[in-house]
């Protein structure tokens, strides 16, 4: 999809950051929903199963809601790539602990979990830090433009 010759050329920009919202917060009440389906008509589910369900569950319910406050709040100068970028740095944090702790009781693939949850880390804090740094330039031509 390319800009038409009057429109500005942002525009395209803005459009797919606006498809990326609406796709965070359909599939996050999709997840939900499902999840929440699954977990209501599952009654003897296991105890750990239960508990990864709902950790899932506020995941999507996350997504869902980022993905609504990006929509009607339609954040500035790059605010919904820093949120997005420390929910997944947080997400993978998590995943991380939930990985090695369930290898740990285990006893083995404590070095696979770790590459795993190491590589998420890696992924999600790269993408928080260019967020900041845009987020960053953005806010310094604001200020050089009098905004």
């Amino acid at each position: 999809m390319t800009p038409r010759p009057d429109e500005p050329a942002d525009k395209l920009f803005r459009s797919r950051g606006r498809v990326g919202h609406v796709l965070a917060l359909v599939s996050g009440l999709a997840g939900a929903c499902m999840l929440g389906l699954l977990w209501l008509t599952e009654p003897a589910l296991p105890d750990r199963t239960r508990l990864a369900f709902l950790a899932l569950l506020l995941l999507c319910a996350f997504w869902a809601g980022y993905g609504a406050w990006s929509l009607i709040r339609r954040p500035l100068l790059g605010l919904d790539r820093v949120v997005a970028g420390w929910a997944a740095v947080a997400v993978s944090v998590a995943t991380t602990a939930g990985l090695t702790a369930i290898a740990a009781s285990r006893g083995e693939g404590m070095p696979l979990a770790a590459l795993v949850g190491g590589a998420f880390l890696v992924v999600a804090t790269t993408l928080t830090i260019r967020a900041h740094l845009r987020r960053a330039a953005l806010l310094r031509r604001k200020r050089e433009l009098g905004g």
